[in-house]
């Protein structure tokens, strides 16, 4: 009883932090808006500098840091980390209130690329410090309250906005204010004991019987642990000590993991096609402000982004009932890959050449629905065979491999230095990218479907894999 209660109480205590620390962080009012404030009187900057030479960075500065961030945050034990996220969140913040010259906003971007980097840490320490059983539930609070503090963020700026209650600088001021809350929370974390590779546990229990719990549990449908009989874990397999792994045994440990993980073909596939979307994704979510400010003739003001941004967000409880949803994905979820991207394509070609301000923003709440909705899927599918650790490395390879396609499009498509283009070709150019990977996973889909629904003569039917019902 006591025990009990003793482990309610250490699992609600970080996870409430946790909580309180992303809603803080995340709550950016200035946001929809930036465009507005970087090309208007504040900053006077052009949408070509904006788009071409300052918006870049990001990307760059993204992809260079994430491998050593990703093992910093290892080998810091995580808390550490999500305070620097906060330190890094309120440098970028000043910046863009108290300068105002390109390489100013370039270093804004720089920073705020270790910030999302970051972001690893922040969902990844929960995994820490609490029992296996809490992480389904630990992972819904953490994440949902994110994305309140976005929702929170966009309305609370759009109100400010458009009653003239505020100025951007005042907005900007208020932001770090919110993020101050956030760094002041983030000191009283506590430290986790054990991490993925560095600092591991070690005790009776091997390697081998510690992947089969593991799995055994997420194929019970959601992570309860194997109890002896009385509902107390086996004491004699939790006999453990820490130990610290050196770099070089973490590193050829992270290969060793990588290979098999990958040496699966069908994880292999719905890996692309997470690289290849989330690429795509992100390009199109961080250009489509200066595509509204830039290719459209309207009537009304860019500032209702934040209502379509708003809309875009319920595609996350889309994504999360796909969780419940009894498909086989195995057969048809290559085909969804296709069919739905094909229908991201559709969008983005609607938002590219339509003059109808609202038709555009209604593109994009599909565009952003259906990509929520399909990540998901794919986190299902890979998530099925993997344990925690291999699920947060494949994960973490497979963002690495969207922000190195993501870098080499931002260096030929947007940069200055490259073809530099206008906000319309670029979108040209994503459209048809997405229209590329519909036509890719089409073609996929209808093999894997047509073969599973009639195998070949003399060969048995292929196992169906379990279901997940559930958020991991």
């Amino acid at each position: 009883g006591d025990c009990c209660r003793a482990s309610l109480t250490y699992w609600k205590y970080p996870t409430i932090l946790l909580c309180i620390y992303g809603f803080f962080s995340t709550v950016k009012p200035l946001e929809p808006f930036l465009i507005p404030f970087l090309t208007g009187p504040d900053k006077n900057l052009t949408t070509e500098q904006v788009n071409n030479q300052i918006f870049p960075v990001w990307t760059y500065s993204y992809l260079s840091v994430l491998v050593p961030v990703f093992l910093l945050t290892d080998w810091l034990r995580y808390m550490p980390v999500v305070v620097f996220q906060c330190v890094m969140l309120f440098i970028t913040t000043a910046l863009l209130l108290w300068t105002a010259s390109v390489p100013a906003m370039q270093a804004t971007q720089f920073f705020y690329g270790v910030v999302t980097a970051s972001d690893i840490a922040y969902f990844s320490y929960i995994y820490s410090v609490i029992d296996l059983k809490r992480y389904r539930k630990a992972t819904s609070y953490s994440r949902s309250v994110q994305l309140l503090g976005y929702t929170v963020g966009s309305v609370l700026g759009q109100l400010l906005v458009s009653f003239d209650l505020m100025s951007y600088n005042n907005i900007l001021v208020f932001t770090l204010v919110l993020t101050a809350i956030a760094l002041l929370t983030s000191f009283f974390l506590p430290v986790p004991q054990k991490s993925m590779f560095f600092h591991q546990r070690r005790g009776r229990q091997t390697a081998a019987e510690q992947s089969n719990t593991i799995n055994a549990s997420l194929e019970n449908g959601g992570g309860e642990m194997v109890e002896s009989g009385e509902g107390e874990p086996d004491a004699e397999k939790l006999e453990e000590s820490i130990v610290t792994q050196s770099c070089g045994q973490v590193l050829l440990q992270l290969w060793r993991d990588f290979r098999h993980c990958y040496s699966s073909r069908q994880l292999l596939y719905w890996s692309v096609w997470w690289a290849m979307a989330t690429c795509g994704y992100n390009q199109t979510v961080n250009y489509v402000q200066v595509s509204y400010e830039g290719s459209i003739n309207k009537n009304v003001s860019c500032k209702s982004i934040t209502a379509a941004i708003q809309i875009a967000t319920g595609g996350a409880a889309t994504a999360y009932g796909i969780g419940f949803t009894e498909v086989r994905w195995e057969q048809w979820g290559e085909l969804a890959l296709g069919g739905f991207s094909g229908l991201s394509a559709a969008s983005l070609f609607l938002m590219t050449f339509t003059g109808n301000i609202w038709v555009c923003y209604s593109g994009y709440v599909v565009f952003k629905s259906l990509y929520m909705m399909l990540i998901t899927i794919a986190m299902y599918q890979i998530a099925a065979d993997l344990s925690m650790e291999r699920y947060a490395l494949v994960f973490g390879a497979n963002t690495f491999g969207a922000l190195a396609l993501q870098t080499i499009i931002t260096s030929v498509v947007v940069d200055s230095r490259g073809l530099g283009l206008a906000i319309i070709p670029q979108f040209t150019v994503y459209s048809s990218y997405f229209l590329v990977i519909s036509v890719v996973f089409l073609l996929r889909g209808l093999f894997i479907a047509t073969d599973l629904a009639w195998p070949k003569a003399g060969n048995p039917p292929p196992e169906r894999h379990n279901v997940i019902s559930s958020v991991t």
